[in-house]
């Protein structure tokens, strides 16, 4: 058991509360905040060192055991998904600290913006699925406060629309978690994992297990953002400040991608399944065309609705919904072909051929999470710099609706160029991060085309559709808003403050580090997939007596 582990939520949780009772001085309370967020930078990279260089740690809480007690499990994956994170959540909170006027700092917007990382961090490294619940909803409920910071009636409505959506996944939730308690008698996911690789033995039946799953499926999606979830989206990243903007599609937005790999691979992937006519095997048969077809709509329904917004924050929203159909588009081609030993399988009523050698840990799956996780990694960064570099434009020239804008190349150069980074990143261009990412991803379909069957061929041609969709918008946008002669909106700007450039261009030249300097990076993701598929260690690091159980 190691202290590192639940070193974050302290520090997050801890700086919630100072901020919250140094609200009568705001300059002290500003001074924690910021110093919270780099102390808890600080515990994430401890944590994240320890992890890559050592093994799974875990943290059971009051010294219980699991799987009575609450446990918490810090591998590759948590850890990967916690350094995005982090580089997000300093970024947006010191940007906070010079956009957010000051009485709506001290009002309540640090000790919220705390909580939800705590909520965040939480969720990425609960051992046990009620918990998750629990995170969840401390995520959320200050989400839900933030959206509607600036109190105007649009700001009411989108919040509104975002708690009741929210609140009717967070029940279904809850219904699914009490569902699968009662059929499998546990909620730790390492147990969970155990008892459904070995369902005779504890006299389990997986068929309700699909059903409860296919619950749970649907509010990760929901809190992702993906088709035909996505609905809430738009709204509620135009009415948030920048900064919150920024966090809900760089971090929160990803806490519903790491459910869906953790649960769906780690957990539910355990069970075997017989389909009939649609295949016998994992339990990932089921939902891999189910997320196939989410991931293509929420990629060009994303993309065609992106184009043809005038407002900024809105285009970056519904490319948001884009973007998270391009990073889960490797996870239902791998989810959705079976993989083992030579030969033939049936499966969505074809043969597939499976290549010899290939298996679930060194194989086509974790090529799938490895695209995936670096392509979130991609788009955290890229699109938090994209609402920060709005905020920054609205702060200066009082309106982000491209109709107004135009010029801002001459006028605003050193802004015009993170933005353009910010672009380039998603449109998947040399040596930026976004290049590399967009390169799995093909990379996933090619190899899926090898098992010769049409799965890698509907997902490369709806990744290169997705990818054409990236280039309109991206360009139309930079077309209307920065390139061309400038516009009075423009021409009567103030200057853009020093601290929000500084932010900007720092997340900028986060893109280029992270392209350039590809290798260790590469090399966190494909640890975090070796770690998602890798049962075995996840159960022996909650409680070595499962394994013997397990095998």
């Amino acid at each position: 058991m190691s202290n590192v582990v639940v070193a974050p939520l302290l520090v997050a949780l801890v700086t919630a509360v100072l901020t919250l009772v140094t609200r009568s001085r705001p300059r002290v309370q500003r001074a924690i905040s910021l110093l919270g967020g780099a102390g808890y930078v600080g515990a994430v990279g401890a944590l994240v060192w320890q992890v890559f260089s050592e093994s799974i740690l875990t943290y059971q809480l009051s010294g219980w055991t699991a799987p009575y007690g609450i446990t918490l499990v810090a591998d590759q994956l948590a850890a990967f998904m916690l350094a995005m994170s982090a580089l997000v959540t300093i970024a947006a909170l010191v940007f906070s600290a010079d956009y957010i006027e000051t009485f709506g700092q001290q009002l309540a917007y640090h000790p919220l913006f705390h909580l939800m990382v705590v909520g965040v961090t939480g969720a990425f490294l609960t051992g046990d699925i009620f918990n998750l619940f629990v995170w969840f909803e401390v995520m959320l409920m200050p989400s839900y406060v933030l959206v509607v910071f600036y109190s105007g009636p649009e700001h009411t409505r989108a919040a509104l629309q975002y708690a009741v959506l929210n609140l009717i996944g967070s029940a279904v939730m809850l219904l699914s978690i009490g569902g699968i308690y009662a059929t499998t008698g546990t909620l730790n996911m390492a147990d969970l994992s155990v008892r459904l690789s070995n369902p005779g033995a504890f006299g389990i039946a997986v068929e309700p297990v699909v059903g409860l799953a296919a619950l749970l499926f649907a509010v990760f999606a929901l809190k992702a953002g993906i088709v035909p979830f996505h609905f809430w989206v738009p709204d509620a990243y135009e009415a948030a400040p920048a900064p919150v903007s920024a966090m809900l599609a760089g971090v929160t937005k990803k806490v519903g991608v790491y459910a869906i790999i953790r649960l769906l691979f780690t957990v539910f992937g355990a069970a075997h399944l017989d389909l009939g006519p649609f295949g016998d095997g994992s339990m990932l048969l089921f939902f891999g065309p189910i997320l196939f077809v989410m991931a293509i709509g929420s990629a060009f329904l994303g993309g065609f609705a992106a184009v043809g917004q005038p407002n900024l924050d809105r285009l970056l929203a519904y490319s948001s919904i884009a973007q998270v159909g391009f990073i889960v588009l490797p996870l239902a081609v791998v989810a959705t072909i079976p993989l083992g030993d030579a030969g033939s399988v049936a499966v969505l009523g074809g043969e597939y051929v499976v290549p010899a050698g290939k298996s679930a840990t060194d194989g086509l799956r974790v090529l799938g999470i490895v695209a995936a996780l670096l392509y979130a990694l991609n788009h955290a960064v890229a699109k938090s710099l994209l609402f920060l570099v709005s905020g920054t434009i609205n702060a200066a020239v009082g309106t982000i609706s491209t109709d107004d804008l135009g010029g801002l190349t001459r006028s605003r150069p050193y802004l015009s160029t993170a933005f353009l980074l910010g672009g380039l990143s998603l449109v998947g261009i040399p040596p930026l991060m976004g290049f590399f990412g967009k390169l799995t991803v093909f990379e996933t379909a090619a190899t899926a085309m090898s098992a010769s069957g049409p799965i890698g061929e509907i997902a490369a041609i709806a990744a290169l559709g997705a990818a054409i969709l990236t280039i309109a918008y991206v360009s139309k946008v930079w077309s209307d808003a920065f390139w061309g002669t400038q516009s009075d909106a423009v021409l009567r700007a103030t200057a853009q403050p020093v601290a929000l450039l500084s932010v900007v261009a720092v997340l900028a030249l986060t893109l280029v580090v992270l392209g350039v300097g590809l290798d260790p990076v590469y090399e966190g993701a494909h640890g975090a997939a070796n770690a998602a598929l890798d049962r075995g260690a996840y159960i022996d690091a909650v409680d070595p007596s499962y394994t013997e159980v397990q095998r």
